[in-house]
């Protein structure tokens, strides 16, 4: 049974557009459909915080991805993250941070997010491949020290062995009660994206109905809240 405080199956919608008009104008075309909204700001050229706080009523996560983790900021870390240091002081549900980030940043957005009721997501994707149990057990076990809310662990399936692994983190997670957002990219891994939270992940990710992905193997947000519908309530 899913824990009381955590709703089963919580799905972000990710946004991605080219200009701040358009993230803007997806995701208030994709709110209805979201538990929580992902703000991708590496992907439009002129980030912003404030028009989305203020324009949308669903719980916000920013999320700033460099392109040493598969993402389009090209910033130097001190203003990458300050910009998720101040999505969190201006009313964030969520931010992002990568484990590779520098620790030092790292460890200031995680304080100044919890001073300001912001949780923190400690991310680590992996575009090529998925480790073996034990690299993948290490790696979480580094975001269980980092300080951070959340853990996320995202690798690429090739086979149903490597979907098998990452799903297994679930059960250290909810050994140590540290809540773990884990499933694979790619074609392989679209079934972890639907079975996830039934297995005790914390949220699963979907696409926009009328926009891009901003993975390998995202399904959009419609078809994985009809196939949820059809599996029924996990309660």
């Amino acid at each position: 049974m899913p824990n009381a405080a955590t709703p089963a199956r919580r799905l972000c919608v990710s946004i991605a557009a080219p200009t701040l008009a358009a993230a803007l104008a997806l995701a208030r075309e994709s709110e209805a459909g979201a538990d929580v909204l992902e703000i991708r700001l590496d992907s439009f050229g002129e980030p912003a915080i404030a028009p989305f706080v203020s324009g949308l009523k669903k719980p916000l996560l920013f999320t700033n991805r460099p392109t040493w983790e598969g993402g389009a900021c090209q910033d130097a870390e001190e203003k990458r993250i300050g910009l998720l240091s101040e999505a969190a002081a201006s009313g964030a549900a969520y931010v992002d941070i990568e484990l590779n980030s520098p620790a030092e940043l790292q460890a200031a957005l995680i304080k100044k997010a919890r001073d300001k009721n912001c949780r923190t997501i400690v991310s680590w994707h992996d575009f090529q491949c998925t480790a073996s149990s034990q690299a993948l057990a290490t790696i979480f076990q580094g975001m269980c020290r980092s300080g951070a809310d959340i853990g996320k662990i995202v690798t690429t399936a090739r086979c149903f062995q490597d979907v098998l692994r990452v799903l297994a983190l679930q059960e250290e997670a909810a050994e140590t009660g540290f809540p773990l957002i884990a499933f694979c990219m790619g074609r392989a891994g679209m079934i972890s994206r639907v079975a996830t939270t039934d297995l005790g992940g914390y949220m699963t990710y979907a696409a926009p109905d009328h926009g891009p992905a901003t993975a390998p193997g995202q399904l959009r947000a419609s078809a994985l809240r009809r196939i949820f519908s059809d599996l029924g309530h996990a309660d």
